[in-house]
């Protein structure tokens, strides 16, 4: 029993040929022509087929390849070396050039294989909708426009632009709560009293910023008034608050 041997289908010589550049892993620009020539024609010798047309054009690529391996074998004139031509140059024009047209027409498949799933929906505008048309005189639309116009009506809308901006708020930077607890602050207050005895509401507000601090300050002031700590003092309205410390006045309404 004969063993059948199944060959792969090529679509001509420059076809067969790629595919043996890139099974042997050779670079196409040196191409090792004695082996390629070797495995092109056993395909050859392999190949059933009674189409004269396809056979004839393997023939003539195999008889191509062929003379070039003559030429590459047989030794050059020393003077000839340096004019000669590589045989092999024309051939792998042909490749380069096959090659390009076999990868794009690989990219035309794709797009066609991609455009067969895309569906289109077929127009349902009604046609009063569809052949209506807006008669618009554009000569006397703008016939009356000018530069000056134009620059006015560029300032309104770019005032409009201004106008949406938030005078106040748009000045605002991150708001943070201020913690100020009473209770600590008394203690301030009062050791700050004990080191100056007699000071100016206005210079102790010195020692922070807010309006917290101003507020918590002014009723710690008042809640050591009525333990008799401070005595304030004020000569004329609107003149700064005098603050005195009385550290006594508390040991005595104890006693």
């Amino acid at each position: 029993m004969e063993l059948q041997v199944k060959l792969e289908v090529f679509d001509g010589p420059l076809d067969l040929l790629l595919h043996l550049i890139e099974k042997n892993k050779v670079d196409i620009f040196d191409i090792p022509i004695v082996l390629i020539t070797e495995q092109y024609l056993d395909y050859v010798r392999k190949m059933d087929t009674k189409d004269m047309d396809v056979m004839s054009e393997f023939l003539v690529m195999a008889a191509t390849l062929v003379k070039i391996k003559s030429k590459m074998l047989l030794p050059a004139e020393e003077e000839e070396q340096e004019e000669e031509e590589d045989p092999r140059q024309e051939l792998v024009e042909r490749l380069l050039e096959y090659k390009m047209y076999k990868y794009a027409s690989f990219e035309l498949k794709d797009r066609q294989v991609d455009a067969g799933k895309v569906f289109f929906k077929e127009p349902t505008i009604p046609d009063e909708i569809k052949n209506y048309k807006d008669e618009v005189d554009y000569e006397e639309l703008l016939s009356d426009v000018t530069l000056r116009k134009l620059q006015n009506i560029f300032d309104s809308v770019m005032q409009k632009q201004v106008d949406k901006i938030d005078p106040i708020r748009s000045e605002f930077g991150k708001i943070e709560k201020e913690e100020i607890n009473i209770e600590d602050h008394m203690i301030f207050l009062e050791e700050y009293a004990m080191l100056h005895k007699k000071f100016s509401f206005r210079k102790v507000l010195e020692n922070g910023s807010g309006k917290s601090y101003v507020i918590v300050t002014f009723l710690g002031i008042l809640e050591m008034m009525k333990t008799g700590k401070f005595t304030i003092e004020q000569d004329k309205l609107f003149d700064d608050i005098i603050i005195t410390y009385n550290p006594g006045k508390e040991q005595e309404e104890e006693q």
